[in-house]
């Protein structure tokens, strides 16, 4: 099964599970109900950007429709891709506390991507290994080079660029089950 398949047979078993309609997942994620339908038939490839899209509509980490990836496969043998980030799913780690998607990542040499908030009390963590990073808050950027790395709240609209070539690290992306104490849900 290809990662078109796969990718939608999981979408499908989610949205099902929710008991949502098409037409009510495309509202709440505002992916068009035509795309939806051609995601979940495998019949078009997703981005970044529409899966985490969808998986946010759900309450869902964007591994919940990735498979894990075969021993061994990097960045460079594949992915979901967005306007600016390649990411491959590493790992997932899952306790009573959160759930974390570990991704390889290539930030594209002068793009910019904008991405959409996510599940409420999101962190996300880049360890950049060559480049750099600029991510985090529109309003109040990053900065990260080889060796040095970045967290921000993912659940509110932020960026990843790569201003000064090509940029490869590691994202941790954390959903927890709950709220953290002291912030409501």
């Amino acid at each position: 099964m290809g990662l078109n398949d796969e990718v939608g047979r999981r979408l499908r078993e989610l949205r099902r599970g929710d008991g949502l309609t098409l037409s009510e997942l495309a509202r709440r994620s505002g992916v068009g109900k035509g795309t939806l339908s051609e995601l979940e038939s495998g019949l078009r490839n997703p981005t970044l950007e529409t899966l985490y899209a969808l998986t946010t509509a759900l309450g869902r980490p964007l591994s919940a429709v990735l498979d894990d990836p075969p021993p061994g496969v990097t960045a460079a043998a594949g992915g979901v891709s967005g306007s600016a980030v390649t990411a491959v799913l590493l790992e997932r780690y899952e306790d009573a506390d959160a759930a974390t998607d570990v991704f390889r990542v290539t930030i594209a040499d002068g793009a910019v991507q904008e991405s959409a908030a996510h599940v409420p009390h999101t962190t996300e963590s880049l360890m950049v290994l060559s480049g750099t990073a600029v991510v985090g808050l529109p309003d109040a950027p990053q900065t990260a080079g080889p060796g040095g790395h970045a967290t921000w709240s993912a659940d509110v609209p932020h960026l990843y660029g790569a201003p000064h070539g090509e940029v490869q690290g590691v994202l941790f992306v954390r959903y927890p089950k709950s709220p953290p104490a002291g912030r409501e849900a």
